[in-house]
């Protein structure tokens, strides 16, 4: 048996060295039939030369040692080390191949995740604000009529691109902070369109501490003034939702206006939500955008709770 650990372990050098099991299977096959003789061979003649030169052999042994002498003996228990080698052989393939695979899984799925993050900071990187400019327009008017009131809309718009920025750096926040930008960003834009824009909300106070993806309810919320409210000459309502149903966490944003299909920039907001959602709850989220009433258009996504 130590004969047997010694040129194992000679063996497994020799295929790591070689790098036999780089090669193609029927390659690896042929070398390792050729390796587990040439070593079962090794093996009988050290076991032989062994047993001979310190007389171990049994009195029935001796007398057929005699007769075929060292060379035949040593081929005859080459037969039972194959046996042993080919087993070794066969434990050790499988054990490599199992760990290689379980790397292969660890790497793969380290490799999905590089992935995954490098695609939701690919989408997040373009969700910002369209209304910069209008904000600010909006502002430098105010600094003359009302400059504590364009003071706050500093700090709005600060919180906003602050958001947009640090968003990158978590999945997930509370519904209540996403909420403040959301309304931050509609106090700004109350500056803008004065009296044609009126906001209500329907929130479950239970969910305030759930989680959602960052600026998810905020590009919602302006898609509805860029493409609902802003076409609309009287302007219109906003209407804000968040209840829970079924297990599922329903964010619902209403506007008055029509729903525009084929718009390059709403195609893109809305696709970037999607693939969100996809990202970070796959197969356990929706989203749809309809034309509720002839007035109304209804946003939706679900999340689970």
């Amino acid at each position: 048996m130590l004969i047997g650990l010694v040129m194992t372990h000679i063996m497994r050098i020799f295929i790591r060295g070689l790098g036999l099991l780089n090669h193609k299977i029927g390659i690896q096959v042929l070398n390792f039939i050729l390796l587990t003789f040439i070593t079962a061979l090794l093996c009988g003649l050290v076991e032989h030369q062994l047993l001979s030169r310190f007389s171990l052999f049994m009195p029935r042994e001796l007398e057929l040692l005699k007769r075929r002498g060292i060379w035949l003996m040593s081929i005859d228990g080459t037969i039972s080390w194959c046996i042993y080698i080919f087993l070794w052989n066969a434990v050790y393939i499988i054990y490599h191949y199992e760990r290689d695979y379980q790397q292969q899984q660890i790497d793969t799925l380290r490799l999905k995740s590089v992935v995954r993050e490098l695609e939701l900071k690919t989408i997040k990187s373009n969700i910002n604000p369209h209304f910069i400019f209008n904000a600010l327009n909006s502002i430098r008017a105010l600094v003359d009529e009302n400059p504590e009131r364009a003071r706050d809309a500093i700090t709005e718009l600060s919180n906003i691109l602050r958001s947009s920025i640090t968003m990158h750096k978590t999945e997930t926040v509370m519904l209540r902070k996403e909420l403040g930008i959301v309304e931050d960003y509609l106090a700004l834009e109350q500056v803008r369109f004065e009296d044609r824009l009126l906001v209500d909300y329907h929130i479950d106070e239970q969910l305030l501490d759930k989680q959602i993806p960052p600026m998810i309810l905020q590009t919602l919320v302006e898609n509805a003034i860029k493409h609902g409210i802003g076409r609309e000459v009287k302007g219109g309502v906003v209407s804000i939702a968040a209840t829970i149903k079924n297990n599922f966490i329903e964010l619902c944003v209403r506007n008055t206006g029509k729903l525009v299909y084929g718009n390059e920039d709403t195609g893109f907001g809305l696709n970037s939500i999607r693939d969100r959602l996809k990202l970070l709850y796959p197969g356990r989220s929706g989203f749809e955008i309809k034309q509720l009433t002839p007035e109304t258009v209804e946003a939706k996504i679900a999340l689970p709770a």
